[in-house]
């Protein structure tokens, strides 16, 4: 697969720590990535409604607002696609981060060549470069739209981030097939990630709700205790 033409990525890089920002940046720079640099929580929010990003890289602990907080006020009007980054190792708010509308996350210390991977990887799902063919995806009354990123269902739109686009397509591409979380994690984040596969679990959690679909008895993503997930439609 060619790579993105690295020089159009712009990314808003949200973080309190100045040496931690600009040492961030001038990596990503050397690697065609424009990155705009914003202090607090407040400056990174503004700053993401302000113009148009590839990617948000953002910080969870921020002063002005947190990292939870700004995803939340970005979620409810932007789909711009949004890798927190945490210092915190509790799986609780790792989880927390992805369940308000991140898509991605990576835990400090990180190398920046992982996170230059993470935001190149997202960016690569954003404009349709991973997965299957960009044609329209109709499992029965679940229709997906790769190229422009839409989801519909019995013909009502439904709002999507980037990742859990990628899951919903990934599935779509193999209707009633089971899809494992590595298998799920390797096509929606571009490599997989064994160490946290809950992540998986969280998304089709949050698809589930926007779908309607019954958690405990569910019509349209099933799941395949101890393999993983299948998408089956409407029956």
């Amino acid at each position: 697969m060619s790579d993105l033409p690295q020089a159009t990525i712009k990314v808003l890089l949200v973080e309190d720590d100045a040496r931690l920002a600009q040492l961030t940046a001038r990596y990503l720079e050397t690697h065609g990535v424009v990155v705009t640099i914003a202090s607090d929580g407040l400056e990174g929010q503004a700053e993401a409604l302000r113009r148009q990003y590839d990617c948000v890289v953002l910080d969870l602990m921020l002063p002005g607002r947190d990292g939870i907080e700004v995803t939340r006020e970005l979620r409810a009007r932007t789909d711009v696609p949004i890798v927190m980054v945490t210092a915190r190792t509790d799986e609780s708010d790792r989880v927390l981060g992805l369940d308000v509308g991140a898509d991605d996350y990576v835990t400090k210390p990180f190398s920046a060549r992982e996170l230059l991977a993470r935001i190149r990887a997202t960016v690569r799902r954003v404009r349709g470069q991973i997965g299957p063919a960009n044609q329209t995806l109709t499992v029965g009354s679940l229709v997906l739209d790769p190229q422009r990123m839409t989801v519909m269902l019995d013909g009502k739109p439904i709002e999507v981030t980037a990742y859990e686009f990628a899951i919903l397509r990934a599935l779509a591409g193999r209707p009633g097939h089971v899809m494992s979380r590595e298998q799920l994690l390797d096509l929606a984040k571009g490599s997989a990630d064994l160490s946290f596969d809950r992540s998986i679990d969280v998304h089709v959690s949050r698809l589930r709700a926007k779908l309607g679909d019954d958690s405990r008895s569910p019509r349209i993503l099933k799941t395949v205790r101890g393999v993983g997930y299948l998408l089956a439609g409407e029956s």
